[in-house]
């Protein structure tokens, strides 16, 4: 392939250059993704096994890992103020230190 005489050219022409270097780029990008997949494909199906199963093996199915941001239920509640509460992960919080600094025991709060 010829290189092109890039001093030579204008700043539009370097420009359009550009852009199509980058279109190509992405387009064998795509192309080598593809292909990929097709042989990772072609070597899960030779070994029996499904995506799926692949997926669960190398700890990429759906459900796993962590989720952040999902709500957890409570486990303990304060008795003289119900809005305060604690789902037992975590710091405990300070009105649960201090009661149980008082004697109190961390099943007296449970819900």
């Amino acid at each position: 392939m010829a290189t092109p005489a890039l001093d030579k050219m204008s700043l539009k022409e370097l420009m359009d250059l550009e852009t199509r270097v980058k279109k190509a780029i992405a387009t064998a990008r795509d192309r080598e993704r593809s292909n990929l997949k097709s042989k990772i494909d072609q070597i899960v199906a030779n070994a029996g096994l499904s995506r799926e199963e692949m997926a669960e093996l190398y700890g990429f199915a759906k459900g796993r890992g962590g989720r952040k941001g999902g709500k957890v239920a409570p486990k303990y509640r304060n008795p003289d103020n119900k809005i305060e509460t604690w789902t037992g992960r975590g710091r405990q919080p300070l009105w649960l230190v201090a009661r149980l600094k008082k004697g109190g025991k961390l099943v007296d709060f449970a819900i």
